[in-house]
């Protein structure tokens, strides 16, 4: 029977160059930050109201903290809302009302499922058992599709680290048995490597879009329109744009590397083989994994009914209103939670599926960030400055439309994520992306999602996001190769982003 292990822990690895790089920024938004929040708190801005002007200056400082990440990006997030009850831009409960938002349970729910899935090994089951299909058979390009499209799939329910994370070691295994199967084929193997190791990273940024849950961006997006704009989009009605989104880009992620890494290599791979024998080590699925599932699956079915109901014609009806009122999607996360405390491993020993030293490893980092970027977003709307910042910026746009607006701030987030964190880029790109819009007298909808979106196309860097740092450490993925096929992908995403969200973006609220 498989057993309960530890959850396999990111190990992010960054060239000699790049830590002197980390070290220079932070000490630049140490000493850049203090004087930006000096210079705006005391210069005169008429046309501001005090709270305004004040929040101005502590925008500026924190803006500048989370890019330059000199401080730990969730202290950032908090630092923000105390600076603004201390200087008297809004009373204590409503700069940290947000903290307490409802999506906020819905992270906290879905980050206690995702480790349970660790705890408990599922994860890892279910990538050796897509990789142990026969039809996957000696075939690069298949084999390189399926580890991308497991990666992803995971990916839209847990993070983009912990997806890679996991799947990393099971790529680094596909690639030695190769070498030691096919020692005369090095060259093509290591392009084959690169290849893979690339799309572990890429998959899981990619599928993190699919869902509500599967990145943080996602859900600082929803909540952002729902608090500024009054906009509320559902679990199900998200899927809607993230979930062709996913398909879409990763399918031209899987062609452009058989395309540039594989056509022509003359390589065959026996992964069924070696996925099989893993399997055979994992044993039966155990209780554990089976209360997992459980949990899972009727916490997705309660997220996914309301769309169901409303695309059967049943959404207006007394159970549909009921069940929206009763089960809203944060309540959802937690019921599925709580079941994992509930249901036992080992009824005599009163073990059950998961432990609150277990639960409590989830990232509450993130949740910070969430909380201290949605209260600055809601002050920047309360007090006026959103207002007048985007009429500031409306004067550089030459052209306004949803669709220029779209694409402006689709790109603004995916150049912004390449250097900061993605979390902290949705934080300052969609509340400005929602500010322009309104100044322009247009729905905020399409550039907000636009920018959401582009907030976690982070491909070009091992800096951008931890699951590039992940396969770089791997030694396969050279710098210059992961900027030249990040900026190709990069691209790729921008289109499909704006097409996307042009195309179905109105069909989400």
């Amino acid at each position: 029977m498989a057993r309960p292990q530890e959850p396999i822990q990111p190990v992010e690895s960054h060239s000699a160059a790049e830590e002197r790089f980390n070290r220079r920024r932070g000490t630049v938004g140490l000493v850049a930050g203090p004087i930006l929040f000096a210079f705006l708190l005391f210069w005169p801005t008429p046309s501001l109201t005090p709270e305004a002007h004040q929040l101005s200056a502590i925008m500026a400082l924190v803006v500048t903290l989370w890019i330059t990440e000199a401080l730990p990006i969730p202290i950032t997030a908090l630092l923000g809302p105390a600076l603004a009850v201390l200087l008297r831009v809004a009373p204590v409960r409503e700069a940290f009302a947000p903290f307490a938002d409802p999506i906020i349970f819905l992270f906290i729910g879905s980050f206690m499922l995702a480790e349970a899935m660790f705890v408990h090994g599922l994860d890892r089951r279910i990538a050796f058992t897509a990789l142990s299909f026969r039809w996957v058979g000696r075939s690069p390009t298949r084999v390189l599709a399926v580890y991308g499209g497991v990666t992803a799939s995971l990916s839209m329910w847990i993070s983009n680290t912990a997806t890679t994370a996991m799947m990393f070691p099971i790529g680094m295994s596909i690639i030695a048995h190769l070498r030691e199967s096919q020692p005369s084929a090095g060259r093509d193997i290591d392009r084959f490597a690169m290849a893979m190791m690339l799309l572990a990273a890429f998959a899981a940024s990619i599928g993190g879009i699919g869902t509500p849950v599967g990145t943080p961006p996602n859900l600082i997006g929803m909540g952002v329109l729902e608090r500024t704009a009054g906009i509320k989009i559902s679990f199900f009605n998200w899927m809607i744009v993230g979930v062709p989104l996913v398909i879409l880009m990763f399918a031209s992620a899987v062609a452009y590397f058989h395309f540039m890494a594989i056509r022509g290599r003359h390589l065959h791979t026996d992964s069924a083989d070696l996925a099989l024998d893993e399997l055979k080590k994992l044993g039966r699925l155990s209780r554990g994994q089976w209360n997992v599932l459980v949990a899972f699956a009727l916490t997705v079915a309660l997220w996914l009914t309301p769309g169901v109901l409303a695309i059967t014609g049943l959404g207006d009806t007394p159970f549909a209103k009921a069940f929206n009122a009763a089960v809203p999607e944060a309540v959802a996360a937690v019921a599925g939670a709580l079941l994992l405390f509930m249901l036992p491993v080992d009824w005599s020993q009163r073990r059950f599926t998961i432990t609150w030293n277990e639960a409590s490893r989830i990232e509450w980092g993130i949740i910070l960030l969430f909380g201290g970027g949605l209260s600055l977003g809601g002050l920047a709307f309360s007090t006026g400055l959103a207002e007048t910042v985007g009429r500031g910026l409306l004067d550089w746009v030459p052209v306004r439309s949803p669709l220029t607006f779209t694409m402006l701030f689709t790109a603004l987030g995916i150049v912004l994520t390449e250097v900061s964190s993605n979390t902290a880029a949705a934080n300052m790109v969609v509340p400005i992306a929602i500010a322009v819009s309104h100044a322009a007298g247009m729905s905020p909808l399409e550039p907000a999602l636009g920018a959401t979106l582009g907030c976690s196309m982070a491909f070009m860097l091992p800096i951008s996001t931890p699951p590039n740092a992940i396969v770089y450490s791997s030694g396969y993925v050279p710098i210059t190769a992961m900027m030249r096929h990040g900026v190709v992908i990069d691209v790729i995403a921008f289109v499909l982003i704006v097409v996307v969200v042009t195309l179905l973006g109105g069909l989400v609220a």
